[in-house]
C-alpha cells in the first residue's frame, strides 16, 4: 500500500484553508497511486492556536469529517488526520482514519499529552489500541508523544498492528525522534512507522519537519526535510511477515520477569 505522508502546518486557524491543503494533496498522492495520505497531528485547526482549539473543536462526526470524507471519496485515497474532537464539555487531541468510501474507520485521542500547552486544553484518551483494516493492513494509530513511550508501540505489536501511523507536531530541540527514535521503534515492534510530522514556526513551537516512514527493518524508506512536502514509500505486508518470522524479539519475549514494570 502506497503512503502518502504529508508534511505541512497548514494554515493555522482556518478549517477551510486546511482543507484545502488537504485536498491538494489527496489530489497529488492519489496521482502517484497512494492508497493512505496521513497529516500531522491537529492538522484541521492548527496546534499553537489557544483558546481557539475549543472553539474549532468538533464532534468525531462533525462536519469536518464529512468534508474529509469527501475528499477521500473524491481522490479514492484512505485519510488520517489530526484534529481537536469534542465530546460534550471536554475536547481530545485525536486523530481519524476515513476510508476511500467516506467511512469513518478508527477514531484515537491521544493518551499522554505533552507540557502544559497540551494539558492546559486537552484531557487524554484512555484507549491505548485503535486499528482498522485497510487494503490487507493493519492499521493503527498513536499521536505523536504516545510513540515514545515503548509500551504503546510494543502494545500495537502484540495486537497485530502491521502500519503504526503516528500524526505528530514534533519540535525544536527533539529532531532526535524522527532521525533516530522511530526507526528504532519500527525495528524492535517488527512493524512499519509512518512518523508525519508539522514544520516550521507556529507560535511559540518551532516545528522540525523530518517526516518519515520506517520499516520493519530499521531502514527509513522516506524521510523528508525541514520544508512543507509530501512524500511517498511503500508498505508491504508480505515483507513484514517475513521480517516477523526472521526477527526474534516478538517471540523471544518473557512476559513473566516484566511485572514490575507497571
Amino acid at each position: 500500500m502506497r503512503t502518502a505522508l504529508l508534511q505541512s502546518s497548514g494554515r493555522p486557524g482556518s478549517t477551510v484553508e486546511n482543507l484545502k491543503v488537504l485536498d491538494d494533496a489527496a489530489d497529488r498522492a492519489a496521482a502517484a497511486g497512494a492508497g493512505l495520505l496521513v497529516a500531522p497531528e491537529m492538522f484541521l485547526t492548527g496546534y499553537a492556536i489557544g483558546d481557539d482549539i475549543a472553539r474549532l473543536a468538533e464532534p468525531a462526526d462533525g462536519d469536518c469529517a464529512d468534508a474529509v470524507a469527501e475528499i477521500a471519496g473524491r481522490h479514492g485515497l484512505a485519510v488520517v488526520y489530526g484534529y481537536p474532537e469534542r465530546e460534550g464539555d471536554v475536547v481530545f487531541n485525536s486523530a481519524q482514519l476515513i476510508s476511500a468510501d467516506g467511512t469513518r474507520l478508527a477514531n484515537y485521542r491521544k493518551t499522554h499529552l505533552f507540557g502544559c500547552f497540551e494539558r492546559d486544553h486537552f484531557t487524554p484518551g484512555d484507549r491505548q489500541i485503535v486499528q482498522a483494516e485497510l487494503h490487507g493492513v493493519r492499521v493503527g494509530i498513536l499521536i505523536c508523544y504516545d510513540v515514545e513511550f515503548p509500551e504503546n508501540v510494543r502494545a500495537h505489536a502484540l495486537a497485530g498492528t502491521d502500519l503504526l501511523v503516528v500524526p505528530t507536531a514534533q519540535m525544536h530541540p527533539f529532531q532526535f525522534v524522527a532521525e533516530s527514535m522511530i526507526p528504532v521503534r519500527a525495528f524492535e515492534n517488527q512493524m512499519y512507522v509512518a512518523y508525519v510530522n508539522r514544520v516550521g514556526q507556529e507560535g511559540e513551537f518551532e516545528f522540525v519537519g523530518l517526516s518519515t516512514l520506517a520499516g520493519p527493518d530499521g531502514v527509513a524508506r522516506t524521510r523528508a526535510g525541514h520544508a512543507e512536502e509530501l512524500v511517498l514509500a511503500d508498505v508491504d505486508p508480505a515483507f513484514v511477515a517475513a521480517s516477523r518470522e526472521a526477527n526474534p524479539y516478538l517471540k523471544d519475549r518473557r512476559p513473566g520477569l516484566y511485572g514490575s514494570l507497571v
